[in-house]
């Protein structure tokens, strides 16, 4: 096959994935996850139901599906945080607004699957390896995972306002000399 129509294959495909995930986020939004169906996919995506399955074998994968591709731009989000500042506390408070932006009750059942898992392991890691100055009674691993675990608690937060409490308090404790 030539290289012209790989590339228009693989492009199509992507499209058309990407139009599938882009109708189960709007459907998610609209309903939550439990009322969305393949036939509600399909028809707003604007393809039929056998492309549909050809592309995800149920309403679960595509959910997953659309779920990955929102942890995996979140993380990218941070990425760039951090070359633009290479400041931990900024990549922190981008952490702490996604969450609140992006509750975790929104999609209970998708944040238990393996990929977030792997996303939160990653995560801490890139975290851990860019903490710099910290107390140093804590392996600074422990000290990431602190971090992203108390930052989560912002999904449940009301306002930018106690975000942001959130954060300096986060903050506050990677940094503190231990209690005596």
């Amino acid at each position: 096959m030539p290289k012209l129509w790989e590339h228009t294959i693989a492009s199509h495909r992507s499209a058309v994935q990407e139009a599938i995930l882009d109708a189960a986020a709007v459907l998610v939004a609209e309903g939550g996850p439990a009322g969305v169906s393949m036939a509600e996919i399909a028809q707003r995506a604007g393809v039929g139901r056998a492309t549909l399955y050809k592309y995800f074998g149920d309403v679960d994968a595509v959910l997953s599906g659309w779920h990955q591709r929102q942890v995996t731009a979140h993380l990218r989000q941070l990425e760039e945080v951090w070359e633009r500042t290479k400041r931990i506390d900024d990549v922190l408070e981008a952490y702490a607004f996604i969450c609140h932006e992006h509750p975790p009750t929104a999609a209970p059942s998708l944040h238990r699957e393996q990929h977030v898992d792997h996303a939160r392991s990653h995560l801490i890691d890139f975290v851990a390896e860019r903490l710099g100055d910290v107390r140093t009674d804590v392996p600074k691993k422990e000290l990431a995972a602190y971090a992203v675990h108390a930052l989560g608690a912002a999904g449940a937060v009301p306002s930018k306002a106690a975000v942001r409490r959130l954060v300096a308090v986060t903050l506050s404790g990677l940094r503190d000399e231990p209690p005596r």
